[in-house]
C-alpha cells in the first residue's frame, strides 16, 4: 500500500532533530584517562662484598700409589696359589709357591762343592806353612815356595767361587716362594697350579698387587686455566692458601662427598704437547678402600679464597643481547638495567659477579618479569633464601646474610679460572 507523501516527509522531519541531538551529546562527552599501571612488586637484596671460598673442580681418575707386578724370577712348576684372588694381602704374605725340590738339590750340590774347596784350601795352607821356613833356610828352592803359594791362592779363590754358587742357589731356592712386596689388593692369577713357569718368557707374569691406602688422584689442568688462575691472583681477586696448602675433596659419581680429603703432592713441571695440559696429583687416605684404582671422580681443589666477592642468586642474572644483566633499584625507586660480568658459580643457587655491581646496590631477585626499566617499583618485605629484602625504595640498604662460613655445595666453574 502506498503511504501518502505527507506522512513520509513528516517522519523524516522528526528523525533529523533526533540525529542532531545524538551527535551533540556525543561531542559533549570528555575522554576518560587510561588507568595507571601499579608499580611492580619486587624483592631485592643489598650488595655487600664478602670473602668466599674459591674452588676449582676437575674430572680426576684414581691410581694406585704403588702397583707392583708379581713376576717369577726362576723357572719351575707352579705348586700352589697361596692367596685369595682380589683380596687384600699384606706385605710379606706368600702369594705363589714354585716346586722347590730342584733348587734345594742345587743348593746341596753347591754346599758340597764349597766343602771340597775348603778342604783343598786347608791342605794348601798347611803345605805353604811347611815350605816357608825350609825355603828361608835354603833347604828348598824358591820355586818350591812359589808353587806352594800359588796352590794356596788358587784354593782360596776356589772357596770364594764355591761360596758364590751356594749364595746363588740359596737365592734361587728363596725365589720359589713368591711374596707380596706391599700391602694392597691382589689381582687375579694369570697362571694356574701345575703350569710350568718360564722366567725368560711372558709366562713369568703371575699377577699384580696395587696399594690403595693411600691412593693417588690424578687430574689435568689446562694452560688456559693455569694462566687465568695466575691472573686472578695478580689482580688480588683470589688469595691462595699459605704455603700452597691446597686440600682436595672428592665427589663420587653418585654425588657422595668423601669425608677424607687429600693433599696435592706432585705437579708435572712440563705441559703435554698432545693435550696442552699438565698433570697434577693428590694423595688421599683410603683406609676403608672406598676408592679403587681406575675410578673416575670429581676433584674439588680448596684452600684459595675470593676476598670482597659479590654474590647474587643465579635467577637474578638475565641474558641480554649484549651479555648478562641484572635489574637494580636506583635512589629514585625506579628499576634500571645494569650490565654485569659473571664469574663462578657459588653453591647451588648463587653466582659471583666480577664487574658491574658495587657496595650498596639493590638487586632485584624476584619479580623481574614485571619490571619495566625506568618505571618505579615497590619493594616487598618477603625475602628469599640467600637474599636480604629492603622495606622500601627509600630505606637504607640492609646487610645481607654472611656467607663467608657457608660451604659451597656446587663447585666453581673451572673453565672460568
Amino acid at each position: 500500500m502506498t503511504m501518502p507523501s505527507g506522512t513520509r516527509a513528516g517522519r523524516a522531519s522528526v528523525c533529523v532533530p533526533l540525529l542532531v541531538l545524538a551527535l551533540l551529546a556525543g561531542c559533549g562527552k570528555s575522554e576518560q584517562p587510561a588507568p595507571q599501571r601499579p608499580p611492580a612488586q619486587v624483592v631485592v637484596m643489598t650488595i655487600a662484598p664478602q670473602t668466599i671460598p674459591f674452588i676449582s673442580t676437575f674430572v680426576a681418575q684414581t691410581e694406585s700409589s704403588q702397583q707392583v707386578d708379581i713376576v717369577a724370577r726362576v723357572s719351575g712348576f707352579l705348586d700352589k696359589i697361596a692367596y685369595q684372588e682380589g683380596d687384600l694381602v699384606k706385605a710379606g704374605q706368600v702369594l705363589f709357591q714354585l716346586d722347590p725340590k730342584p733348587f734345594r738339590a742345587q743348593l746341596e750340590g753347591a754346599q758340597g762343592e764349597l766343602q771340597a774347596q775348603q778342604a783343598r784350601l786347608t791342605t794348601a795352607r798347611a803345605n805353604l806353612d811347611r815350605i816357608k821356613p825350609l825355603a828361608q833356610q835354603n833347604a828348598l828352592s824358591q820355586a818350591d815356595l812359589d808353587r806352594a803359594q800359588g796352590e794356596f791362592d788358587a784354593a782360596k779363590a776356589a772357596v770364594f767361587s764355591a761360596q758364590a754358587k751356594v749364595d746363588e742357589a740359596q737365592l734361587n731356592l728363596g725365589y720359589t716362594t713368591i711374596q707380596s712386596p706391599v700391602t694392597g689388593l691382589a689381582s687375579r692369577s694369570l697362571q694356574r697350579q701345575g703350569a710350568f713357569i718360564n722366567a725368560m718368557s711372558s709366562s713369568a707374569a703371575l699377577t699384580y698387587v696395587a696399594a690403595v691406602d693411600p691412593i693417588w688422584v690424578n687430574f689435568s689442568m689446562s694452560q688456559n686455566q693455569a694462566a687465568n688462575y695466575r691472573d686472578l691472583i695478580a689482580k688480588n681477586q683470589v688469595t691462595p692458601p699459605p704455603g700452597g696448602d691446597y686440600a682436595v675433596e672428592l665427589t663420587m659419581p653418585s654425588g657422595e662427598v668423601l669425608k677424607q680429603t687429600g693433599k696435592i703432592n706432585f705437579a708435572d713441571p712440563s705441559f703435554s704437547q698432545d693435550t696442552g695440559s699438565f698433570l697434577v696429583r693428590a694423595v688421599v687416605p683410603n683406609a676403608q678402600r672406598t676408592l679403587r684404582p681406575g675410578m673416575f671422580v670429581t676433584a674439588s681443589v680448596k684452600g684459595a679464597v675470593r676476598p670482597n666477592a659479590i654474590v647474587v642468586p643465579q635467577l637474578a642474572v638475565q641474558q641480554g643481547p649484549k651479555g648478562h644483566l641484572v635489574y637494580v633499584v636506583n635512589q629514585a625507586g625506579a628499576a634500571e638495567v645494569r650490565p654485569v660480568i659473571v664469574g663462578d658459580y657459588y653453591g647451588d643457587k648463587d653466582i659471583v659477579i666480577v664487574e658491574g655491581l658495587r657496595l650498596g646496590d639493590r638487586v632485584i631477585v624476584e619479580g623481574m618479569l614485571k619490571v619495566v626499566p625506568g618505571q618505579p617499583v615497590q619493594i616487598t618485605q618477603a625475602g628469599t633464601a640467600g637474599a636480604q629484602p629492603a622495606a622500601s625504595a627509600g630505606q637504607a640498604p640492609s646487610q645481607p646474610a654472611a656467607a663467608a662460613d657457608q660451604e659451597p655445595s656446587k663447585p666453581a666453574d673451572a673453565a672460568k679460572k
